[in-house]
């Protein structure tokens, strides 16, 4: 009998251990199961993630490169499209440049109002708040920028005047010039230091413009009588001048200030628009009065207008998305296009001194683009899109 419990009771043990082991067991593989899946959650989790990166960097990728072709198709157009509304009037009156400039500043304005709005959330009240605080509360910041808006408007006057005067390569040639001009107000307003390697590009440039500039008639296979090339020399000369004065202004007035270059655009749309409206009657205001203000127009110059307005937008998202060096490269590609342009639209000849200036004036906008070298690895780093 002894025998008999001593089994019994071995047996139970045994149950209770048994039965105390398989709970421990099952939670053993519920907790496997879980880790299981967990890591599979966190796999998962981690292929999203790269694909939303993949996809962020596909698309800032196609932002980048398509902005950069829309800035080459809109630097050449624009060019093209001016000198072509210049010089083929087909028996129509030619339109007043003033009047098209003061179209354009119209057009920016409404523009930048509209990605002020959007960036807002369409919210019209947030729009109107933007606009009391940066305008009509802050009287003497727009006086401020009046400055650099007076001289656009005499600008895009000037640049239709040397298009009316030359050819779109020599025009395009010549206003790399504004390189220089930047360089040397950023010098003396921004006190900025530049490299040996960058004033060589400078003298590059200035010695490329002036063969440019010296090769005379003969770069022209036909010359209108009504043209007058030193007049056309002049103008884009003071354009680049005040090109480089006017974006340095700019540029400090950006620096310490958390206004958005959208806002400050509109700050410079409003005496721009009063200024250019001046010009036209200063100016013009005696054709107006007898022929209106817009004689002349036609689909040609409307696009003149529209795409001149819109180029600042597109200079807006290459700077955001790509970098200055690939709008440099950008805006050396478009010299080499315009000439080919004009070669092939306007049956336009070129000497030895006209090309071998023009590559110089390309390779000294390359040289002074190229960033140093202890700046390499950061612009590397900057350019990435995240």
């Amino acid at each position: 009998m002894d025998g008999i419990e001593n089994s019994d009771r071995c047996n139970a043990e045994t149950n209770t251990v048994l039965q105390a082991e398989i709970p421990s067991a099952r939670e053993r593989i519920s907790t496997s199961k879980r880790l299981t899946n967990s890591s599979e959650h966190s796999r998962d989790r981690k292929v999203k993630r790269l694909r939303r990166k993949t996809n962020q960097t596909n698309n800032s990728a196609f932002i980048k490169y398509g902005s950069l072709f829309l800035l080459v198709a809109q630097l050449v157009g624009l060019v093209m499209l001016m000198r072509y509304s210049r010089t083929h009037r087909n028996g129509v009156d030619l339109y007043l440049s003033s009047t098209a400039v003061f179209c354009m500043e119209v057009m920016k304005f409404v523009a930048c109002n509209g990605v002020v709005f959007v960036g807002g959330g369409f919210s019209t009240s947030s729009w109107i708040s933007e606009l009391t605080t940066h305008v009509w509360n802050s009287p003497f910041e727009v006086i401020k920028i009046s400055v650099p808006s007076f001289l656009y408007v005499i600008q895009n006057n000037l640049l239709y005047l040397a298009l009316t005067n030359l050819d779109a390569a020599t025009y395009q040639v010549c206003y790399q010039l504004k390189i220089l001009t930047t360089a040397l107000f950023s010098a003396t307003m921004l006190n900025r230091t530049f490299s040996k390697t960058k004033w060589l590009a400078l003298v590059i440039l200035t010695i490329g413009v002036a063969v440019v500039q010296t090769s005379g008639n003969s770069a022209s296979h036909s010359e209108n009588s009504d043209q007058n090339r030193s007049l056309g020399l002049f103008a884009i000369l003071c354009a680049a001048c005040t090109s480089g004065f006017s974006g340095v202004y700019f540029e400090k007035m950006l620096k310490g200030s958390s206004t958005s270059l959208w806002m400050r655009n509109i700050q410079m749309g409003l005496p721009s628009m009063l200024l250019a409206l001046m010009t036209v009657f200063i100016q013009d205001g005696r054709i107006i009065r007898e022929k209106g203000f817009f004689v002349g127009y036609s689909t040609t110059v409307w696009t003149v207008v529209v795409v001149q307005a819109v180029g600042g937008l597109i200079v807006a998202v290459v700077v955001k998305y790509a970098d200055n060096v690939l709008k440099t490269f950008a805006s050396s590609f478009g010299i080499v296009i315009s000439c080919l342009m004009s070669a092939i639209l306007f049956g336009q000849k070129y000497n030895a001194a006209f090309l071998v200036g023009a590559s110089l004036v390309v390779l000294s906008t390359v040289l002074y683009s190229k960033p140093e070298k202890r700046q390499r690895k950061r612009l590397k780093k900057t350019i990435l899109p995240k």
